[in-house]
């Protein structure tokens, strides 16, 4: 946790903190901006509890076992199956999380959680934020290794088939080297047990969700599986800046959400990038040094927990001044006034529906969703 609080730490320098409290332009223009559909908010609450899993991952004395088991919300899940878990190591930039297939009557799908920051380590990834070319798979599949993971053939198996998406250049695209980095490192674990469960699942969604650094190694790995043709589903709780303009708009174009209006089926994008406010780590790195949003971002504008459908908000285009984005242009000056805690940016960046990285038994203590299992409204809420 000390990390972490390091890394907000930081992250409050930059950005700054008003030492008196102001009405944010988020919640000033929020009458201007439709909220989630009750159904939506399932969804997005569902895939946080399935994200906090994955900080069971790395854990001294804990983890994931088969078929779905852990010392947090696993018991929560009964149509789970468990494939895979992997953690990369301090030296290979610390990813961890796990693979696992959603069986009916639950939704289908192949998940694949990324965790967030969590130690040290993380935390010097999180903050190396010079950028590098991204180069679109399959051009960044020769990383100088004997074992390229090229499309396993398990799903192609004649070596002279092109790979089944022929994604268009990225020109002129950076990404944060970190996380590119982290990525990379992810892949060559988990491609073999992923292909694998494609294959044995073919007609279930690919879900990528992940937290914090997580995202921004789901963001990536969003991509280079929809170069793929894999059709993945990405949502991402407080995904920090990724790349530069071009990368984003590379990233809006793959997955067609530069387009999407709130008065569309609210459940149907391919990327949902959910923010909060006063999480500082959307905001990072920072925008004078080239670093862009993409779009899709939903914005949870209500600081405590538990939100509601209510609280929380679609935004329009990349960079909405409604949303998180307006944290950061009423924040100018730098320093942190002695009234901030820094515990609030700590748990900003953690209250996502629940209070995400615990690993204890029941997840969140307060355990407020089963007060509200349903909701109320007139959405359908399938089982999920």
């Amino acid at each position: 946790m000390r990390s972490a609080l390091l890394l907000l730490s930081a992250a409050a320098v930059a950005l700054g903190v008003p030492a008196q409290t102001q009405t944010p332009l988020a919640q000033a223009a929020s009458s201007n901006h439709s909220s989630v559909s009750n159904r939506l908010f399932i969804e997005l609450e569902e895939l946080a509890r399935v994200v906090d899993i994955s900080y069971c991952v790395g854990t001294t004395g804990l983890g994931i076992q088969k078929p779905f088991q852990c010392a947090s919300r696993c018991g929560e899940f009964e149509n789970f199956e468990l494939i895979t878990t992997w953690n990369t190591g301090p030296l290979l930039s610390d990813s961890c999380g796990y693979i696992a297939v959603s069986h009916p009557p639950s939704a289908p799908r192949i998940l694949l959680a990324f965790r967030g920051t969590y130690s040290i380590a993380n935390t010097i990834i999180d903050l190396s934020t010079i950028p590098q070319e991204y180069v679109p798979y399959p051009g960044d599949d020769d990383d100088g290794t004997e074992d390229p993971d090229f499309v396993d053939p398990k799903i192609w198996p004649d070596e002279d088939s092109p790979p089944p998406a022929d994604p268009p250049k990225c020109t002129n695209c950076t990404v944060h080297t970190g996380f590119y980095t982290s990525w990379l490192n992810t892949r060559k674990e988990i491609l073999p047990h992923l292909t694998e469960a494609i294959n044995n699942y073919p007609n279930y969604t690919l879900t990528l969700v992940g937290h914090s650094l997580g995202g921004a190694v789901a963001a990536l790995a969003g991509l280079d599986f929809e170069a793929r043709g894999w059709d993945p589903h990405v949502t991402t709780f407080g995904e920090p800046r990724v790349g530069n303009k071009e990368f984003m708009e590379y990233i809006n174009n793959r997955f067609d959400v530069a387009n999407i209006t709130p008065t569309q089926n609210d459940t149907t994008s391919k990327y949902r990038r959910v923010t909060h406010q006063g999480d500082p780590v959307p905001l990072l790195p920072l925008d004078e040094w080239g670093y862009k949003m993409h779009s899709e971002e939903i914005f949870i504008k209500k600081w405590e927990l538990p939100p509601t459908a209510e609280d929380i908000q679609h935004c329009n285009g990349d960079e909405d001044p409604a949303c998180i984005t307006g944290d950061e242009a009423e924040n100018p000056s730098w320093g942190v006034p002695a009234r901030f805690k820094l515990w609030q940016l700590f748990f900003a960046h953690r209250d996502y529906f629940w209070r995400l990285g615990l690993c204890v038994p029941g997840g969140d203590p307060k355990d407020w969703y089963r007060k509200y299992p349903h909701l109320g409204g007139d959405d359908e809420t399938p089982e999920l």
